[in-house]
């Protein structure tokens, strides 16, 4: 049998039927929905984890690598792009070192307290409505009491560190979780499908974790971004004062701490972790801002109509 040929085709034998279809039109607009704050914030945040991750197998310079020679050197110096502090440390090894502590300190204390904080809302709102009063005025109580205060007497008792600050950090986050949960849970109680959940023989605790947890857990993951950046704030704040993380351990408040008195010799010290903070904390905010925007449907109702 002859060979058949293969048809060559090129740039000009190529017409509008053959070309590669666009995506559909619903495609761009789902796109054109996402809030541009949703991409700031996570390009903001996704930069901050890449630095905190990168640190653990690479940095410029060894941590807590001293070199007295360079002391205070000015940004742009062949070698130390952001200049060096007063022990001769390079300025982006240090932020890169404190990113990854800001990170350990939020990420374990904001887990922590959202599952425990969780837990007690949901346990509240599934309450006898006797017990739901008294119960939701001592989360309350909670709430009343100031972060930086309650590290201030576990760094009395258990000295200060990152624990003291880890601590701290959830004892102040557990009611704002339980208080934000209990609301909306309550709202989920009080559904036709959770009374009919019950008619077929539901215990409590299995409506309480599927069906009012799956209902409110869009509303948890933004709550979890805002006390993301709460406890990166915290943390810088707590090591400021002394009582968070203590040296050799990097950390951008104690950064802030030790250059303050350096103002004037070397402002730039003490303006690039304060920007680190700045935009950790902004692109976190950012970020659940579009991520309420997006996943709470009565928004998404509004924005379409």
């Amino acid at each position: 049998m002859p060979d058949t040929p293969i048809p060559t085709i090129t740039a000009d034998t190529i017409d509008d039927d053959t070309a590669i279809p666009a995506p559909p039109a619903s495609v761009w607009r789902h796109i054109a929905r996402v809030p541009i704050t949703l991409y700031l914030g996570g390009a903001l945040v996704s930069s901050f984890v890449f630095v905190a991750l990168l640190s653990f197998v690479w940095t410029p310079y060894p941590p807590n690598h001293l070199n007295m020679s360079n002391r205070l050197e000015p940004p742009g110096t062949p070698g130390f792009l952001l200049g060096t502090d007063r022990a001769g440390r390079d300025v982006i090894t240090e932020l890169m070192l404190g990113a990854r502590n800001s990170l350990y300190v939020s990420v374990v204390s904001t887990v922590v307290a959202m599952i425990i904080g969780t837990s007690i809302g949901l346990a509240i709102a599934g309450s006898n409505r006797y017990f739901q009063g008294p119960l939701t005025r001592l989360v309350d109580t909670g709430l009343a009491l100031p972060g930086i205060l309650t590290a201030l007497v576990l760094a009395a008792k258990l000295g200060p560190g990152n624990t003291t600050a880890t601590l701290a950090i959830i004892a102040w986050q557990i009611p704002v979780a339980a208080r934000v949960t209990i609301g909306p849970a309550r709202q989920v109680l009080a559904l036709d499908f959770v009374e009919a959940a019950y008619g077929y023989g539901r215990r409590r605790s299995y409506i309480l974790v599927r069906h009012v947890l799956r209902n409110i857990s869009p509303l948890l993951i933004v709550l979890g971004s805002v006390m993301f950046a709460a406890a990166i704030l915290i943390e810088a704040a707590l090591a400021f004062l002394g009582v968070g993380v203590q040296p050799p351990t990097s950390s951008w408040g104690r950064f802030l701490s030790e250059t303050q008195s350096l103002l004037e010799a070397a402002p730039f010290l003490m303006f690039f972790p304060g920007l680190a903070i700045v935009l950790t904390v902004l692109g976190f905010n950012l970020l659940g801002d579009g991520l309420r925007t997006v996943l709470d449907p009565q928004q998404a109702r509004t924005g379409s109509s």
